[in-house]
């Protein structure tokens, strides 16, 4: 047997279901993505020190700029974007994640984090869609990746 042929996991029948009910809502009604996370993050006004926080304070080069980063070190700034997006009515979230693979980190020297920044980005979003959910059950709240 090859991995093409191997049998569906637990996790395809979650998938499964997640398609069946984005679906359904689509045909109820228009889904609202969130907005540009980058223009969000630009307007809190960061600095070099909020990007690299105390972890990555040694680490040589800019990292100004390197927005999904900010998921290791202002974890804070990243759910209240998501929060405010949520307020005003957003169905589904992305993650902050956007250049959060090898080639783009690797600009800031960052391509061993990918993972980590990755896992953080969808952890942070899921925790946000699930509490507004939980708020309003009859509006399920989704997260992609971005």
């Amino acid at each position: 047997m090859n991995s093409l042929s191997k049998p569906s996991t637990p996790l395809g029948g979650v998938k499964r279901g997640l398609i069946k009910s984005l679906s359904a809502l689509i045909k109820e009604r228009i889904l609202v993505l969130d907005g540009a996370m980058g223009t969000m993050i630009q307007s809190y006004g960061l600095q070099e020190g909020d990007f690299r926080g105390e972890r990555f304070a040694h680490v040589p080069g800019l990292m100004k700029g390197n927005n999904d980063l900010l998921c290791l070190t202002r974890p804070d700034v990243v759910a209240d974007i998501h929060r405010r997006y949520l307020e005003a009515g957003a169905d589904i979230i992305e993650t902050n994640s956007f250049n959060a693979q090898r080639i783009s980190m690797e600009d800031y020297g960052m391509q061993g984090i990918c993972r980590e920044i990755n896992l953080e980005a969808a952890r942070i979003a899921r925790q946000l869609a699930d509490e507004y959910t939980a708020k309003n059950p009859q509006k399920r709240r989704f997260v992609a990746g971005s």
